[in-house]
């Protein structure tokens, strides 16, 4: 073979790498997977995308009873479907991830046999309450810095409160809501 053949061949060989390498680059322009900054699925959290407004001013909020007196009870169990991935919600369900929720209200905190409870939850002692639903639902790490529930909370006050009257139908003998003369 002569030097002008083996350059051609040479030649050929390399431009047809060169051209699947900018092909290659091109189509990854073109093609490119759009990767999120943060890995997994957004879970809603019932924070509002607007965040300058949550800047301002926060308004004075309603207390429990009056947000409880106005609470839906069809809104909280859409709300509360979020909480069926990890708590069932059906008389004599076996716990999931996390322990039964039927009858909650007025059950003492860390009671449903067989269910391994954090430390952190086990210390609070007493009984669910509305008011104590109503924090545990607003920050559980807040109320229980050792749990291991990972939901982050919900912050808006109402839909807190429909949760809490759909709850409240998940009972057998449902504990009736605080009145406003009794909150105080």
């Amino acid at each position: 073979m002569h030097a002008a053949e083996f350059n051609k061949t040479a030649l050929a060989g390399l431009g047809s790498i060169l051209f699947v390498i900018l092909l290659i680059a091109f189509s990854n322009l073109v093609f490119a997977p759009n990767r999120p900054a943060v890995p997994g699925y957004a879970l809603p959290t019932g924070e509002t995308a607007a965040a300058p407004a949550a800047a301002a001013a926060p308004a004075p909020e309603e207390p429990l009873p009056v947000l409880l007196a106005k609470a839906d009870a069809k809104k909280g169990a859409q709300d509360a479907k979020v909480c069926t991935t990890c708590h069932n919600f059906d008389k004599g369900g076996a716990a999931k991830v996390g322990p039964d929720l039927w009858g909650v209200v007025g059950r003492p905190i860390a009671s449903v046999a067989g269910f391994a409870y954090s430390d952190s939850l086990k210390a609070m002692g007493g009984d669910w309450t509305y008011e104590k639903l109503d924090h545990w639902i607003a920050n559980p790490k807040g109320m229980a810095s050792g749990t291991k529930m990972a939901f982050p909370g919900e912050k808006e006050p109402q839909k807190r409160a429909d949760i809490l009257a759909y709850l409240q139908t998940l009972s057998d003998s449902p504990v009736p809501f605080p009145t406003q003369a009794s909150a105080k």
